[in-house]
């Protein structure tokens, strides 16, 4: 496996009102990986980027970016990061070419039109490059801050809630834009609100709050380790009550007593195999107990449901 592109060790932040946004954080970002940051409001995922892009100095605790300590080689670290924020701060009557070559100059990099077209075009921006800001629709002011962040060519780019307030539809385009990037051999570091988002996107989660880093996984490992399972049982006759010799199960009678529902986790099936496991005894069980059913399907929690989960454990 390659070096890690960002290793953060050890990270504090203490305003000085004394709130204290991050509690000892550490962390490492894969080069090449698309990692979703999630966390409730106020859990401190703004501040973490803000810190690793020198936007605001920790208290205590080392940020190396690419090799490069984020204090003591600040325009080496920096100059390899794009950042995305929240806010759409644009210069309404300046031209899309020109906001994103000034970017571009901003970094001391020397004025290269070809890769601002290639830029724009990958944005689906070059027919607009001559348009002011303040003609764009929300979606493409968007698309301009990520040209923006893409003008001095970075290596790592942060997206701080890439997504909010836009629509469905262009959502979906949108992660079409960030896919293409991470192809490009960029990696990205994105926070969301929007669970589906680090669901249909996201290689790693990351899951903070009040803070503190309560969770980093790989997506598929963390749906597999965390995610439950429920089975529902459509009953021939409704019961009035869960049979006694059914009580090892913890099932759950519906109120109008035709449905019972089996919840177990995922990662106890997949490890127990179709024979034995869980399921196989509760159907064994119901036959015997005379239990008899004309359909039934499952549900899988979604990473929504895990997200909750994990949150109220340490709230």
């Amino acid at each position: 496996m390659s070096e890690p592109i960002i290793r953060i060790s050890g990270l504090n932040k203490t305003y000085a009102d004394g709130f204290q946004a991050l509690k000892h954080v550490d962390l490492e970002i894969r080069r090449g990986e698309i990692f979703a940051l999630l966390g409730p409001n106020g859990a401190g995922k703004t501040t973490l980027i803000s810190l690793v892009c020198g936007l605001v100095n920790a208290t205590q605790g080392r940020v190396e970016v690419d090799g490069f300590d984020h204090v003591a080689d600040y325009r080496a670290a920096r100059s390899r990061i794009g950042l995305v924020p929240q806010e759409l701060t644009n210069e309404a009557f300046e031209t899309v070419w020109n906001t994103v070559s000034f970017s571009r100059g901003l970094f001391g990099k020397p004025p290269d039109p070809a890769h601002i077209e290639r830029v724009l075009k990958s944005l689906a921006l070059w027919g607009k490059r001559n348009n002011r800001l303040i003609t764009l629709s929300g979606g493409m002011k968007r698309r301009v801050l990520i040209a923006k962040a893409l003008s001095h060519e970075p290596r790592i780019l942060f997206l701080d809630e890439p997504t909010a307030g836009v629509d469905v539809e262009l959502r979906r385009e949108m992660w079409q834009v960030v896919r293409q990037l991470r192809d490009n051999g960029v990696t990205i570091i994105l926070t969301t609100h929007y669970i589906e988002e680090a669901e249909e996107m996201a290689d790693r989660i990351g899951v903070i709050n009040r803070g503190e880093l309560v969770l980093v996984e790989e997506k598929a490992t963390l749906m597999r380790k965390l995610g439950s399972k429920q089975l529902t049982l459509h009953l021939h006759q409704p019961l009035e009550r869960v049979p006694a010799s059914l009580a090892a199960f913890d099932l759950q009678l519906s109120a109008d007593g035709c449905e019972l529902i089996y919840t177990y986790e995922a990662s106890r099936e997949s490890s127990e195999g179709s024979e034995g496991s869980g399921i196989s005894a509760l159907l064994a069980a119901l036959g015997a107990a005379d239990v008899g059913f004309k359909d039934l399907h499952t549900r899988q929690s979604s990473l929504e449901d895990i997200f909750v989960d994990l949150v109220k454990e340490r709230a």
